[in-house]
């Protein structure tokens, strides 16, 4: 009797893993899915590695801008010159950005880049496109890394003299 009960448990065992391994596999799809980087929407296109560093080369011919937030760009790096302009700013600065260069925007994985694209071809820019600083140099890209500058100390008092 007693084996009988061991073999019901083992089988029972069994079954309910083979029974909640494709829900567990599906979850599993599913996280993974979520840490993958997004697809890219925009109308404006990608730029791989090679189409950046072929505009870079012509500096007097393009002008990058990075839509990222400050914190962003020093916490994982960027391009050694560039517009700094975050995106929810872009529309309303510019009048700031050259119109005789190609636009190049640029953000973490080319999704706010891409918008920022789009928003500055619908503005009469030339744009070349969106790139991502992680997708760049995941690609093999060298970003600059921008440390900030350290908080300057507090005047301290100076003791001052008085004549008596």
């Amino acid at each position: 009797m007693k084996s009988t009960k061991t073999a019901l448990s083992l089988l029972f065992a069994l079954a309910t893993a083979v029974a909640f391994a494709p829900q567990a596999n599906a979850q599993q799809a599913v996280a993974g899915a979520a840490h993958a980087a997004p697809v890219y929407k925009a109308k404006s296109p990608k730029l791989t590695r090679d189409q950046l560093d072929a505009l870079l080369a012509k500096p007097d011919q393009v002008v990058v801008i990075d839509v990222r937030r400050p914190d962003e760009i020093t916490a994982i790096g960027g391009f050694p010159v560039y517009l700094s302009i975050q995106a929810k700013d872009l529309e309303k600065n510019a009048a700031f950005i050259p119109r005789d260069r190609a636009v190049v925007t640029v953000s973490n994985h080319a999704g706010r880049g891409g918008a920022a694209a789009d928003l500055l071809a619908s503005k009469g820019f030339k744009v070349a496109g969106a790139v991502g600083v992680e997708d760049y140099e995941a690609e093999g890209g060298t970003l600059t890394k921008i440390a900030p500058p350290a908080p300057k100390p507090l005047a301290s008092a100076a003791p001052t003299t008085s004549k008596q």
